[in-house]
């Protein structure tokens, strides 16, 4: 027998599911004859973490995205424990790339605690956002009692060589920073794609680059050092400048391309972080 079937007009109107990049990584440190080792590692979807070898007491660890890229609807979640007394790096394999967006929006989270007396280096590379992208992304450290903090977060609108500008992609990052469970930063950055924002001289005055620096100093006297330090590095006429507030040095950088928004950067990098250094994938 044969039986003829109406097709619902409905199904033929819903929008298609897309597939989703998903990802959760996180790792957790201990101390072993005065080196900090890998303790705990756990990976999940398209996100891993490989450990190279250094010459450093401190451990460095590469996050890595295997989607390749983020685009809307995507989620991806970070995180590290690091144990008293320990030195950790983070870094990322490449450039984080946020592509257009269908209409969904793209998030991004790292939540890391730092152990009594411990330092991090959250020192991922810049991230390149697309044309039409969309991007949430956010930051949470816990300090201990006498850990310390270096932390950048640089921001590509376009590729330099292809001449993108990216202006109508949409961009929210919020850090927020805690000593013992009190709050001692919080900051939020948003791109809504309004012209305003990339061409007025208050704010980005036609830069395709910019980043945030924050180091958290185990005291407001050993900040307000590191603050004379980091103004002899800055160049007179580059759009990058320092300032500290009891224990935080703050530095806010921008420039025309990536490239120059790393060579002001970078001394200052050195100056600060735990390991006098930054990581070998930083480098040209």
């Amino acid at each position: 027998m044969n039986f003829a079937t109406m097709p619902n007009p409905e199904a033929f109107s819903l929008p298609p599911v897309l597939q989703r990049a998903r990802g959760i990584a996180r790792i957790g440190t201990k101390q072993r004859d005065g080196k900090t080792c890998l303790n705990t590692l756990f990976q999940e979807g398209c996100g891993k973490i490989r450990l190279p070898r250094t010459h450093s007491s401190a451990l460095e660890a590469v996050f890595i995205n295997t989607a390749g890229g983020i685009t809307g609807g995507d989620h991806l979640r970070w995180g590290a424990d690091i144990a008293p007394g320990g030195r950790l790096v983070i870094t990322t394999q490449a450039c984080e790339r946020s592509y257009r967006s269908t209409g969904d929006t793209a998030h991004v989270e790292a939540d890391i605690t730092v152990g009594a007396g411990a330092h991090l280096d959250w020192l991922p590379q810049e991230t390149i956002l697309f044309e039409a992208s969309r991007l949430d992304r956010r930051l949470t450290i816990h300090l201990e009692e006498g850990a310390t903090l270096t932390a950048i977060e640089a921001v590509l609108l376009g590729r330099d060589a292809m001449g993108e500008e990216a202006r109508d992609a949409q961009f929210s990052d919020n850090w927020r920073i805690y000593r013992e469970s009190r709050l001692i930063h919080a900051e939020a950055t948003r791109l809504t794609g309004d012209g305003s924002e990339r061409d007025g001289l208050s704010l980005l005055r036609r830069c395709r680059a910019f980043a945030s620096v924050l180091h958290v100093a185990a005291n407001p006297d050993m900040a307000a050092l590191l603050l004379d330090r980091v103004r002899a590095l800055h160049p007179a006429d580059g759009l990058i400048a320092a300032s500290a507030n009891g224990e935080r040095l703050v530095i806010r950088a921008m420039a025309r391309t990536g490239l120059a928004l790393r060579k002001l950067l970078v001394p200052t990098l050195i100056e600060l972080t735990g390991a006098g250094s930054v990581p070998r994938l930083w480098h040209l």
